[in-house]
């Protein structure tokens, strides 16, 4: 019974740390040649100016790092008449994540996409037409005059909801510890 007991525990501990350590897939990013302003509008679905208050990066259940990046809007081409936005992207380093710095004023051009995620949300990567508002004199002259956002909304909460995965990660510590203990306590006696 000792034996079986041991077997058991042992059986779970290997399966436990193959879980953590499951290889993820990863994804080049491989851009063709940019679009035109034009083009670049018809194919996006929001298309904003707007400055950076926060970003936050998220660690997904497959590994992926990604940033969720929350805008004050300024003038819309295209898109909701929100005063702010959140705008996902990915970490960089191979994955098309565009680098954003809070404080700092951008043209965005996103798309509705599953690429950072399992639902639909907006998405901007290196190979939009999305960049700092001091480099963009050329697309905000092609574009002409955007509007101004009509419906005052605050996403402050809603980039800063507290995501499940870390808590998934706790509770199956927690119930592997519980487990291994009350083997150890049947083991003992």
């Amino acid at each position: 019974m000792k034996r079986k007991i041991n077997l058991l525990l042992l059986i779970s501990i290997i399966v436990s740390i193959m879980t953590i350590f499951i290889p993820s897939k990863v994804y080049a990013c491989s851009c063709v040649q940019p679009l035109s302003v034009k083009e670049e509008l018809g194919r996006s679905d929001a298309v904003f100016t707007g400055r950076v208050l926060e970003i936050k990066e998220e660690t997904g259940l497959q590994g992926f790092v990604t940033k969720s990046v929350l805008f004050e809007i300024t003038q819309i081409w295209k898109g909701e008449s929100k005063s702010q936005m959140i705008i996902h992207t990915g970490a960089g380093g191979g994955d098309c994540g565009y680098h954003f710095e809070e404080s700092k004023d951008y043209l965005v051009y996103a798309s509705l996409s599953t690429m950072y995620g399992n639902k639909e949300q907006l998405v901007t990567i290196i190979c939009d037409r999305t960049k700092g508002l001091a480099d963009a004199q050329e697309d905000l002259t092609k574009l002409g005059e955007g509007k101004v956002p009509t419906e005052q909304v605050n996403l402050e909460n809603e980039l800063n909801r507290i995501q499940p995965y870390p808590w998934v990660t706790m509770l199956g510590i927690v119930v592997i510890g519980v487990m291994i203990f009350f083997i150890w306590r049947k083991v003992k006696k």
